[in-house]
């Protein structure tokens, strides 16, 4: 078991009786040895010897109660010099104790300390000073961070994490539901159960609209709730969270040039692929100009005009 912590408890004998003697009894019935002169010293005991071998050089900590009374004392005023406190704050923690209206010396002045305007109820005071022996503070852990911190994320250009998370779960949903028109409502309870409130949300679907990741709905008085995923926006989150993507491109390209599949429905059977997913790899492929593609309004999509780069791709992919 360790032993409790030895504090020397400098005062003025004016002060003993009015606050030292009853304050030193606190200390020690919370687990601190406090080192009072009228406890440990006997008649014929060496002054400096008790003071400065048995009480000041053993403790760990040094308690200067400064009053009316103490500042104006020579010990204070001329033995509490500069270099005092230095020798005694290099070995020891010094914690002055001010219970009246007076002015710290100024040797003490750099110190942070404890004042005690009422030396009838001081319990927040006495519990700082008690956390200053043992080296507890009241400083609150650190707990964990929120969730959106959690989630390991791929580099996604200038997106913050949230943007990113935004974008992941719109994505995510848009396969899931089969579609590439979303709401913020659709990805609510995601964003929720990551941290993310609706006003992060909002912010980060207006950046995701300026980076041309999303097409938003902007309403007139509102903020846009309604978006749809760019082919730039779902080849960026692909890139990151979806490393076969790639290579559902490069076979939707060949299934075109080799087996002359040219509508989303017939290229999603051969490759058993959901439809969405071949949607969005067309797009990309007309983004590269490889081919272009004609959508309807019942999410039907077909592919004309393929091009001399297309087939020349579609070769070196099949060697």
């Amino acid at each position: 078991m360790e032993s409790p912590p030895k504090v020397f408890i400098s005062h003025a004998s004016e002060d003993k009786e009015r606050f030292v003697l009853r304050f030193a009894e606190r200390l020690r019935a919370r687990g601190v040895d406090a080192w009072l002169d009228r406890w440990e010293m006997l008649p014929g005991d060496s002054l400096v010897d008790k003071i400065f071998e048995e009480g000041i050089k053993n403790a760990q900590a040094m308690i200067v109660v400064l009053s009316s009374v103490s500042v104006n004392k020579r010990w204070v005023r001329e033995e509490l010099n500069a270099g005092m406190v230095k020798k005694i704050s290099d070995s020891t923690k010094l914690i002055p104790v001010l219970i009246d209206q007076c002015e710290a010396p100024e040797a003490l002045q750099s110190t942070v300390w404890e004042r005690i305007p009422n030396l009838d109820s001081y319990d927040a005071e006495f519990e700082r000073i008690l956390g200053a022996i043992f080296s507890v503070t009241a400083k609150p852990a650190i707990g964990p961070p929120p969730a959106y911190a959690r989630v390991e994320l791929p580099p996604t250009g200038d997106l913050t994490r949230t943007d990113t998370l935004v974008l992941k779960s719109a994505c995510e949903k848009s396969i899931q539901k089969g579609v590439d028109w979303i709401t913020l409502q659709d990805i609510s309870s995601d964003l929720s159960a990551l941290g993310i409130s609706s006003d992060q949300a909002h912010d980060a679907i207006e950046v995701l609209d300026e980076a041309f990741l999303i097409e938003a709905q902007h309403q007139i008085g509102g903020r846009p709730d309604f978006f749809r995923i760019t082919p730039h926006g779902f080849e960026s989150f692909a890139e990151a969270f979806m490393p076969e993507f790639p290579s559902t491109v490069d076979r939707t390209l060949l299934a075109i040039v080799n087996r002359d599949l040219l509508t989303n429905d017939a290229i999603a059977a051969h490759l058993a692929m959901p439809m969405v997913i071949i949607d969005y790899a067309l797009d990309t492929l007309a983004n590269r100009g490889f081919i272009k593609v004609a959508k309807t309004m019942g999410g039907g999509a077909h592919v004309h005009d393929i091009t001399v780069r297309a087939r020349r791709a579609a070769s070196e992919i099949g060697q």
